[in-house]
């Protein structure tokens, strides 16, 4: 087939891509505001909204193995497109993790330690962001920017291990908590994971970039000009 058509695919495929981003974007969010706000009705959704950023993940699997086999890519294009169905599988896995905040949500009844709930919301907006910024710098093929985003996985691991220390010294003097404390840390592990995901499409960005994986492949972000 003509390169226009194969072009068309690959814009078609991007545009696919963004749209399975913002709903798992979407769906992060939703979930830590749902802890925060004691929202059951939002959990409930973000945990039945799941099959659609399931269908949407193999919708798009079958997208990008149809233009592999028929338009037989080469070189940046096949990389950008095995890397695509990639990024398939770790948007589906993201999804999960807002999934099981939102099942967890569920099934505590509502966790009311505001403090502790506040740290999980803002592991959430940030993991989020992380995944908005990689999404972007993955359709760009920008490198720097992916080899920043990366480094900000280190801030997620912070904040986790902050909660867990803090959650442990609280039921040392709340045993009765035992139960919510386990609820939160199974949250903060979700997002922690979440994170570790991002980190990986940064990995793969910087792939379609240079052609090389690991951490030998990524470049040092240019700062700012």
């Amino acid at each position: 087939m003509p390169r226009k058509s194969l072009d068309q695919q690959l814009h078609l495929i991007r545009d696919d891509l963004l749209l399975l981003g913002s709903m798992v974007e979407t769906a992060l969010e939703e979930s830590v505001t749902a802890l925060r706000e004691f929202d059951m009705g939002k959990s409930r959704a973000v945990y039945e909204n799941d099959v659609q950023i399931n269908d949407k993940r193999f919708e798009l699997e079958w997208q990008i193995m149809a233009v592999i086999a028929i338009q037989s890519p080469v070189l940046t294009d096949l990389r950008f497109l095995s890397s695509a169905l990639t990024l398939c599988t770790e948007l589906e896995r993201i999804g999960d993790y807002a999934k099981s905040i939102s099942r967890i949500n569920l099934l505590s009844g509502g966790v009311n330690i505001p403090r502790f709930q506040n740290v999980i919301y803002e592991m959430g907006v940030k993991t989020s962001d992380m995944l908005h910024r990689s999404m972007t710098a993955f359709i760009h093929a920008n490198a720097p920017s992916a080899a920043r985003i990366i480094s900000d996985d280190d801030m997620i691991d912070a904040m986790y291990a902050g909660l867990y220390s803090s959650l442990m010294e609280y039921v040392t003097r709340n045993p009765n908590q035992v139960e919510c404390a386990n609820y939160l840390l199974w949250m903060g592990h979700n997002l922690e994971r979440a994170a570790d995901r991002v980190t990986n499409i940064c990995e793969r960005t910087i792939y379609v970039e240079t052609g090389e994986l690991g951490d030998t492949a990524i470049p040092s972000p240019r700062l700012p000009k």
